[in-house]
Order: structure tokens, then C-alpha cells, then sequence
């Protein structure tokens, strides 16, 4: 049968890019609006703290995508962060080693998120449900550990969070380390390739020999990891072990995500959409803060956000799933009332 290509074809194709790059242009809308709206903005200063504030976020955010690309989500990554640093924090000043209290962080990202992994893939609890258990568990931890108490004095290990290389603030250098993996293992590795296809139709990846609980395990290991450095970051940035600390950053994480066009209902988002995220996020806080607007109404401006990423995720979900107009040429609809007319 011939079909002829409806006329809301290029239209189609115009929504297609701004729907893959839109996320880019709204990143430099927000940054040239922020310079016009403030002249220290655009200062070395201001944008190297931007980078440094939101690099724990960031690298949150890159290990939350890879888990809503599989269909899971985590919502135990600002108190497993919180373990984490304070733990790391600890065994530096029990043990004096940098490499010790580096390692001991990570593990215990890792750990935290094995338990996750295990509820999530093996025992088949929703992720809402059992990362909610995983958060309480890991912030009663840190809580319990320290006896609710800041660790103080804990020199050295500043450098993860406050030193520079080559002028080069270390938690940017790990920040771009964590989205070169991110993207590395989303786009060149059959890895990747599965996270894809479990989270767009988990029962056809199983179909097709993916072993999808493996997988599930696996990218909550890797999540693990990348929320263990973030802990050891942030606690060395705020110069304390703080058992309290990360209260909300699993949904300043999830924001970026979704804002970076990382879809709810799974196998769709990129690394560099959610790098993007984060940054429109950072941005928006660094130039309300500059302007001085009042703490509550930035906290209902960034419930805003998310409202309206969700929308848009939705819309493009319902706008990509909607059937394509198909035209008969009419000729062959003549033909077609011919044959039943001959019939009859």
C-alpha cells in the first residue's frame, strides 16, 4: 500500500531535535539571563563556586540516571552519603591515610547499595520502597556512630573536597572523571546497551537473554560508588563529619535527572542531559542567592521545576507514543470503493 507522509512530517522532525538538544538551549538561556540580571555572575570566582558547589550533586545525579534508565530509582543516596563521609571521615583521623579514608568511603557507598541492589533485583521490592528502608537504615547509621555529634579537626583531608590541581578545584576534576564513566559505560558498552532496554521493556530484555536482575545489581554497585566519593567530597568541603548532612540531596539528585530529560518510565537519558540538569539547577540557586531572593521562595521555585520537568516528560512521552497520521492517496481509495462496488 502506498502511504504518503502527513504534512505535520517537519514539524515532527523540528519537535524531534528540540525535544534531543532542548535541554542545551535552555542551559544558555539560563546562563545569559543570569548575566544580565547580575554583574558578579560572570566572575572567576562565582563560576568556579558554582562548579564546586555542584559537583556532589552532579555525580548524585549521574548514578541516579543510570538507575532510572533501568526502570529503578534511589532514594537513600543523601543519607548513604551522609554515612559514607562521616565513616571516611573517621577512619582518616583513626588511621592518618588519605587512601584508607578515600576507599572507606567508596566501600561504604558500595556496601549500602549491594543491600539495595539485592531488595530491589532479588527480592523483587518496589525501589521506592526498599531505597526508603535503605535511606532510614543509613541515616539512623550515622546518627548511631556518631552519637549524633560533628567529627571536628579533620586536616588533611580537605584536599578532596578544597584542594586544587593545577588550579583545577578537585572536585570538578572528579565531577567531569564521574560524567566521562558515566557516558563511557551508557554509550560504548553492552552494559549501557541493557540498562537501555531493561528500562524500556524490562520483559523483552528478559526475552532476549538479558540477565536483568544482574544488570539491576550491578548499576546499583556502580550508583554505590559514585554516592561513597560524593560523601567524601562534600564532608571534606564542609571541613566536618556531618551525620545529618545530605538531607534532600537524593531529590536535588533526582531533579537534575528529570530536568536533564531522563524519563520516569525508563530507557531514556543521556549524561550529558543530566550534567546539563544539575547545572540549570546550580545556576537558578547561585543567581536567586546573588539576587538575594528569600530561602523559602527558592525552595517553592525548585518544587516548580520539578512540577514542570515532570509535565514535559509526560507530554513527550504521550506526543512520542501517539499513532502517525496515515494518508491514502485517492486514487486507491477509488480503487478500493471500485472493487467493493464490483463485489456487491
Amino acid at each position: 500500500m502506498l502511504v504518503v507522509k502527513s504534512e505535520g512530517f517537519q514539524l515532527a522532525k523540528v519537535f524531534a531535535f528540540l525535544s534531543r538538544y532542548s535541554i542545551f538551549v535552555i542551559l544558555i538561556c539560563v546562563f545569559i539571563a543570569s548575566a544580565l540580571l547580575n554583574n558578579n555572575f560572570l566572575s572567576v570566582i562565582n563560576l568556579t563556586n558554582v562548579l564546586r558547589q555542584n559537583a556532589v550533586v552532579c555525580i548524585l545525579a549521574l548514578g541516579v540516571t543510570m538507575l532510572i534508565i533501568s526502570g529503578t530509582i534511589d532514594l537513600s543516596s543523601g543519607a548513604v552519603m551522609a554515612f559514607s563521609g562521616v565513616l571516611a571521615v573517621f577512619m582518616y583521623r583513626l588511621t592518618g591515610s588519605l587512601f584508607v579514608a578515600f576507599a572507606t568511603g567508596i566501600l561504604i557507598g558500595v556496601l549500602f547499595n549491594c543491600i539495595s541492589g539485592v531488595l530491589v533485583a532479588v527480592c523483587k521490592i518496589p525501589p521506592f520502597i526498599a531505597t526508603l528502608a535503605v535511606m532510614t537504615a543509613a541515616r539512623g547509621a550515622a546518627l548511631l556512630f556518631t552519637m549524633g555529634q560533628n567529627i571536628l579537626q579533620i586536616g588533611d583531608f580537605v584536599i578532596f573536597g578544597q584542594g586544587s590541581l593545577f588550579s583545577i578545584p578537585v572536585p570538578i576534576i572528579f565531577m567531569v572523571f564521574i560524567l566521562v564513566v558515566t557516558w563511557y559505560i551508557l554509550n560504548q558498552t553492552r552494559f549501557g546497551r541493557s540498562l537501555y532496554a531493561i528500562g524500556g521493556n524490562e520483559e523483552a530484555a528478559n526475552a532476549s537473554g538479558i540477565r536483568v536482575a544482574r544488570t539491576k545489581f550491578l548499576c546499583y554497585v556502580i550508583n554505590g560508588s559514585f554516592v561513597g566519593l560524593a560523601g567524601v567530597i562534600f564532608m571534606s568541603r564542609v571541613n566536618a563529619g556531618l551525620p545529618n548532612a545530605g538531607q534532600g540531596f537524593e531529590f536535588d539528585a533526582l531533579t537534575a535527572a528529570v530536568i536533564g530529560c531522563t524519563s520516569f518510565s525508563g530507557g531514556i537519558g543521556t549524561a550529558m542531559g543530566t550534567f546539563a540538569g544539575a547545572f540549570i539547577v546550580g545556576i537558578l540557586g547561585n543567581i536567586m542567592n546573588l539576587l538575594e531572593i528569600n530561602s523559602y521562595i527558592q525552595q517553592i521555585t525548585r518544587g516548580a521545576i520539578i512540577a514542570l520537568a515532570v509535565i514535559i516528560d509526560i507530554y513527550t512521552k504521550n506526543r512520542r507514543a501517539r499513532p502517525k497520521a496515515l494518508i491514502v492517496p485517492q486514487n486507491e481509495k477509488g480503487q478500493d470503493s471500485a472493487n467493493k462496488e464490483a463485489s456487491i
